[in-house]
């Protein structure tokens, strides 16, 4: 999972590009970069590490320009290398430059037609080079010098025939504007803005989450639709076509449960108020199963995207909320850590349990979800080391049961504790003395929403159904090959020469 953001402004865009970026933070905590543009000439800087420690004064000042696109990273695809930071440049045609939030399942295949047929060739093992590759071919087989906004969206078209999966997209066209558009069936997310300049022209703001926008004090338009491309010329003209008939809308559900700010507003839904539904219907779900007497004294949220979800479900049940675990905001989110040592070490260093509010009492805890199970079964264990009499769990999604092949790093089956084994098996293993999931039907009326299109959503993770299709067991067994835990630590084990600031020939960068 990712986060991108693209302006056209009338004026400077660096400190709008940074600002939106820290917004969009928890999107990705493992690179982050930054390419302006000015007369022709791309300012780029790009790096492993937070926003704060990527771009110091000396970069922004290089960063000169009225347009820019950005990107905050967390490895799907390829490595943690910042070789692999976006945003992505090609030269040619015209130099265009891309970020990206999703993964292409159809990249390798790809990768081969552009070596063999297209006769370009790619650097690393991250698909977004291979999409910008196919951009890139797309507008130069048009053999255009100056090309129009129609002759964009014709090289889009064919892009959208080449492409499988789930993208959503910012490129930059040097001297021409800035490109948007997101997949056919709307799985990551896309929103557009606007806003009125001090010169009485219009600004435009892209990003993955409407909170980028309202930030910049820009108003939200809508989101980009499925199959629609976007271009903001180099004079701030606004230009959109639907460049492929639009497949089912099927925004990704896990976007509700877990990386999506609350505070935004996906697709028409408020993610604070979906997960609000989620802790009610939970709560209901509980008084179903366990009974009126349910015997919990308190429930507690593990900070912190499962607050909202815990503190409705607590009003519902009629017992008291509290805040029993203090959260170290300097390490990052553990399940999308590489290494089951990493991410227990990394829970405790992160988490810390305020014993007066566990002792002596039965605590029902309260997370989003539960992917590897390894960072419920620390946390349960330090609510016991508190002194809680009992340990109840309650996760706000259904059990994760298949991998994510989206742009969710959960690829390896083998490492979903709720795959191949029953929910009293999870309880268990994770050393819950109860444990209780949300029903995927309920979930999905918790997310549903009367002001938005999407109705149905990209549950993938919990039933399987891959709605973009291509996806078969052998592909699923290399993915697992390739992506586990197991393959991951091979990788980080080889010294990585490229791990060092990024220079690109005929872009000006900054270390």
């Amino acid at each position: 999972m990712c986060g991108v953001v693209g302006i056209a402004a009338h004026s400077e865009v660096n400190q709008m590009l940074y600002d939106a970026l820290t917004m969009l933070q928890h999107r990705g905590q493992d690179a982050a970069g930054i390419v302006t543009c000015q007369d022709g000439r791309l300012f780029l800087r790009k790096e492993n590490g937070m926003v704060r420690d990527v771009f110091m004064t000396r970069h922004m000042m290089r960063l000169v320009g009225h347009q820019g696109i950005g990107h905050v990273r967390y490895p799907t695809a390829g490595t943690s290398s910042s070789a692999e930071a976006q945003p992505f440049y090609v030269n040619s045609p015209y130099g265009i430059t891309l970020a990206h939030n999703g993964n292409l399942t159809n990249a390798e295949e790809i990768a081969k037609e552009l070596f063999m047929e297209d006769m370009r060739h790619i650097n690393t093992d991250s698909d977004s080079e291979v999409l910008l590759n196919v951009l890139a071919h797309e507008m130069q087989k048009l053999g255009i010098q100056h090309p129009s906004p129609d002759d964009i969206f014709e090289a889009m078209t064919s892009v959208y025939k080449r492409i499988e999966g789930a993208y959503a997209v910012v490129a930059m066209i040097t001297g021409y504007g800035i490109l948007a558009f997101r997949d056919p069936n709307g799985i990551r997310p896309l929103i557009f803005g606007q806003r009125l300049a001090e010169n009485g022209g219009f600004e435009y703001v892209v990003a993955s989450e409407s909170v980028a926008l309202t930030a910049l004090g820009f108003d939200i338009v809508r989101d980009v639709k499925p199959g629609e491309a976007i271009f903001i010329d180099e004079n701030n003209n606004f230009f959109s076509r639907q460049c492929v008939e639009a497949k089912e809308f099927r925004p990704c559900i896990f976007e509700y449960v877990y990386f999506a700010r609350p505070d935004s507003i996906i697709d028409n839904i408020s993610v604070y108020k979906a997960r609000m539904r989620m802790g009610e219907s939970l709560a209901q779900k509980i008084i179903k199963e366990w009974g009126e007497d349910h015997g919990i004294d308190v429930v507690i949220p593990i900070p912190d995207t499962s607050r909202t979800s815990a503190m409705e479900l607590a009003q519902h049940l009629g017992v008291k909320y509290r805040e029993g675990f203090m959260k170290n905001r300097y390490i990052g989110r553990t399940f999308i850590m590489p290494g089951q040592q990493q991410r227990k070490k990394s829970v405790r260093q992160k988490l810390s349990a305020v014993p007066f509010e566990f002792r002596n009492k039965n605590v029902l805890l309260v997370d989003d979800s539960i992917v590897r199970g390894t960072t419920c079964h620390e946390i349960i264990q330090m609510a016991r080391d508190a002194g809680a009499n009992n340990v109840y769990f309650a996760s706000a999604a259904p059990p994760v049961k298949y991998p994510n092949v989206y742009g969710i790093d959960m690829p390896a089956r083998n490492e979903l504790i709720a795959s191949g084994h029953s929910v009293e098996e999870v309880c268990k293993i994770i050393g819950a003395d109860r444990l209780i999931f949300q029903d995927l039907d309920d979930l999905i009326e918790a997310v549903q929403d009367k002001h938005s299109d999407a109705k149905k959503f990209d549950c993938s993770v919990f039933d399987g159904k891959y709605i973009a299709g291509g996806i078969d067991e052998d592909y699923l067994d290399e993915l697992q090959r390739k992506r586990s835990d197991k393959a991951k630590q091979k990788k980080s084990g080889i010294q990585d020469v490229a791990d060092t600031p990024v220079d690109i020939v005929g872009v000006q960068t900054e270390v």
